[in-house]
């Protein structure tokens, strides 16, 4: 198996991490919904019920050791409010329930997460971590140059959806997964150091689609949409590529 292996039709991966076996989401956004009507006055049903089951579902087919979430485990910045605390008390009863633990790489929407649940969850510092060949980050700041060891770097942040047309100009965005090898160099500047004293594992950065299906996310092959993450476009090979949620190759994220 690949060291990051995306599950078939669903925006979540397992990863291989040399001694145990992570099932990896990014951007849960939980609490979501009290977040936009607070923000933009939209009303919505909560999905909380659903997105847990969808989670737990994924531990049943995938039998991890650990679940880690690539940052934004709640949707508003700063201490959890009554809809992100009820939703995340009944997914880590439910994780708990499954002797699944529960791993955050945190976020910028992650503030208040540790003072909260730091007691049921372990929450990273916020360059990231690496466990086993595989480093993980959420992507809002620049890594931990120890991550950048690791074969496979894993982030979120990005939420990336393609926007495809067909022969007739109708369009739909669709969720998709970036990969592609990472260039050493923007690291090199950043730290302010020399190429060959980085510790570079060469990795292949994979990037996450969102988990919350209603966060929005970045158009990457849309001409004038920007990244949200310091280092991305341009530590990003020119031939990363684009694959639907399905599998479905679709090249050159560019050029799609």
């Amino acid at each position: 198996m690949a060291r990051v292996e995306p599950v078939p039709g669903e925006p979540a991966a397992v990863a291989d991490c040399g001694g145990e076996q992570a099932l990896v989401v990014a951007d849960y956004h939980a609490g979501i919904e009290t977040g936009l009507r607070y923000e933009r006055g939209v009303e919505l049903r909560s999905n909380a019920e659903a997105r847990r089951q969808r989670l737990c579902a994924l531990c049943d087919r995938t039998d991890p050791d650990r679940v880690v979430v690539l940052g934004d485990l709640i949707h508003r910045i700063g201490d959890p409010e009554r809809g992100e605390d009820d939703e995340i008390e009944a997914l880590l009863d439910a994780l708990d329930a499954r002797s699944t633990p529960l791993t955050l790489v945190p976020g910028n929407h992650d503030g208040g997460v540790a003072d909260a649940y730091g007691d049921r969850l372990d929450v990273t510092d916020p360059g990231g971590v690496r466990l086993g060949d595989v480093g993980f980050v959420h992507g809002h700041t620049w890594p931990d140059r120890s991550v950048l060891g690791a074969a496979t770097v894993c982030m979120g942040h990005e939420h990336p959806q393609v926007r495809l047309e067909d022969e007739v100009g109708g369009g739909r965005a669709e969720k998709a997964w970036l990969r592609g090898r990472l260039r050493i160099d923007p690291f090199a500047d950043h730290f302010g150091v020399a190429t060959e004293s980085l510790a570079w594992g060469d990795p292949e950065l994979v990037v996450f689609p969102a988990f919350n299906d209603r966060s929005g996310g970045t158009w990457v092959n849309v001409e004038g949409q920007s990244f949200l993450s310091p280092f991305l476009p341009d530590a990003l090979a020119d031939d990363a590529e684009a694959y639907l949620l399905d599998g479905t190759r679709l090249g050159a994220y560019r050029r799609v």
